[in-house]
């Protein structure tokens, strides 16, 4: 079964990058994308994905919308759309930044709390009817990094928890209410980073990986580090932090990673 719509007669062509280790200088600031949010990702790691792992007028998923960063690639990449966030000033944002209508009957957002089994099933049954989609051939998951940046007040908010083991738990919520609905024998991703928390180093990424690998019929395909340039919470304070980093023990975050599955159930 063929995922993409690569054209490996041109494959020396290609701008697909296959390599485990991914060095992206600046992000991409073209269209729609304005680095507004902090923590949202770079356009290029979604436009990567989505090309490597579907086709034009495929459906993807994602629980953790955000700013709309995924949906603003799929407007370029001509794929459907379904996203959800608990945060409705992003809802908002989103749907003044897509006022076109152009786009319209190609993607359906609305706010949701991705824990909540009704929530996720209501708002993907809305959205398969409008897209006139049976399920989607991938799934995208930027959830926050714990605590370490608080999106909203709302308790079931994954950026409200500041335990780990609370986090991995909740983080399988969403993956049971979004896997659901990945077709068999296609791909997602989980892309996370590690966070520090009493003088130490926790990788959050590793456990919620070893977490999927445990209850999820799936094979995991690539772990991808991708470095951090610009992150917008440290702009302008790089001495600053180098600083830091020397008069302590610590050493600076420049790197997150990205976890590619294929869904075997």
């Amino acid at each position: 079964m063929k995922i993409n719509d690569l054209n490996l007669e041109n494959w020396k062509e290609s701008d697909i990058d296959v390599d485990s280790l991914w060095l992206i200088n600046e992000r991409d600031k073209t269209g729609k994308h304005k680095n507004i949010y902090h923590g949202n990702f770079i356009p290029q790691i979604p436009c990567q994905l989505i090309k490597r792992y579907t086709k034009e007028n495929e459906a993807i998923f994602e629980p953790f919308m955000g700013s709309g960063t995924t949906l603003f690639e799929c407007e370029k990449l001509k794929r459907k759309y379904i996203g959800v966030d608990i945060n409705p000033q992003m809802i908002n944002y989103v749907n003044t930044a897509m006022n076109d209508n152009l786009f319209d009957s190609n993607y359906y957002i609305a706010q949701c709390d991705s824990l909540d089994k009704n929530q996720i099933n209501l708002n993907i049954t809305n959205a398969k009817n409008k897209l006139k989609i049976e399920n989607v051939q991938f799934v995208l998951m930027h959830p926050p990094y714990m605590d370490i940046v608080k999106f909203t007040d709302n308790k079931n908010d994954l950026s409200q928890i500041d335990n780990m083991q609370e986090f991995i738990d909740q983080f399988k919520l969403v993956c049971d209410n979004s896997l659901i609905y990945l077709e068999k024998n296609r791909y997602f991703a989980i892309v996370l980073g590690d966070v520090y928390k009493n003088s130490e180093v926790l990788p959050l990424g590793f456990y919620c990986m070893d977490m999927i690998k445990r209850n999820f019929n799936v094979k995991l395909k690539g772990i991808i580090v991708k470095n951090i340039e610009g992150n917008r919470g440290k702009l302008g304070q790089q001495g600053i932090w180098k600083y830091r980093a020397l008069k302590s023990d610590y050493f600076i975050f420049k790197h997150e990673y990205i976890f590619v599955f294929k869904k075997e159930f």
